[in-house]
């Protein structure tokens, strides 16, 4: 099985351009099942229903989320409606589920959703432990194909986690930091690992913002608006190859796809 993993997605500039390429990369590339990271896909924070359906319709098979998930008053509401959609597992009194098992025509995957907390704001549960108990339920329960989107700052917590479930899951691939990481690798007991898999939005940009207010703030330390970026977007994840059988990684590949000025004034 391939499975592709798109970063977070950011502003309109990044969801037009994955829902628009997402049926033609998944046919060039071979693609079994797609997760995409939705959690700055609404103005750069949080995602809404209408992009979520959107993003699904385009051939995404599960939506996941991080630290902005909250930021759109309506998806708290939009969640017990939509178990594709996950917010991190560690929100453990909040709507919705950190995890989803679907079934294909190559066997069932699941696909779980943490936040780290490491420099992050939020109080949460540990992830790790969460983690285990539900990565043993879903194996229990058969499912052999599991990745994770774990949303997090740190890259020592996002490898000790890779490590953690080394063996226990298909893939661990990181989210957050809106940059693709160049540390691909399986780990010896068969978990592909990405650190970052980067973002899906405005290439000419600061994390997909625009460059000159950011600038300006950390010339200044005064706080200003951070609009998305314009011009051409990139799209950044990671593809991993799956045995149906066992679970284990036999090929995981960076994923980025540039696309030109034009391609993307066509998808705005």
């Amino acid at each position: 099985m391939r499975i592709l993993f798109l970063g977070d997605v950011v502003g309109a500039p990044g969801r037009n351009a994955v829902i628009e390429q997402l049926s033609g990369i998944k046919e060039r590339q071979a693609i079994d099942f797609i997760v995409v990271n939705g959690e700055n896909a609404a103005g750069g924070r949080g995602i809404t229903p209408k992009i979520c359906i959107d993003l699904l319709r385009a051939g995404a098979a599960v939506v996941t989320t991080g630290d902005h998930v909250w930021d759109q008053r309506e998806i708290s509401d939009y969640f017990p409606s939509e178990p594709r959609l996950l917010r991190p597992i560690n929100f453990v009194d909040a709507p919705g589920a950190g995890s989803v098992v679907l079934e294909t025509a190559k066997g069932k995957v699941g696909v779980l959703n943490a936040m780290g907390r490491t420099f992050m704001n939020p109080p949460l549960e540990n992830p790790l432990t969460l983690l285990e108990a539900e990565v043993e339920r879903l194996r229990g329960d058969g499912v052999k194909i599991l990745v994770l989107d774990f949303h997090a700052e740190a890259t020592s917590e996002k490898i000790a986690m890779g490590r953690a479930l080394d063996g226990r899951v298909s893939l661990v691939v990181g989210t957050h930091t809106h940059v693709q990481t160049a540390d691909e690798t399986i780990f010896p007991g068969g978990t592909a690992y990405l650190t970052d898999a980067g973002m899906c939005g405005p290439e000419n940009s600061v994390l997909g913002r625009e460059v000159e207010p950011v600038v300006w703030r950390f010339r200044t330390g005064l706080p200003t608006r951070f609009p998305i970026a314009g011009g051409p977007v990139r799209l950044c994840g990671v593809i991993v190859e799956v045995d149906e059988d066992s679970g284990r990684a036999t090929a995981v590949e960076r994923f980025s796809l540039a696309l030109t000025e034009k391609d993307a004034e066509e998808v705005l």
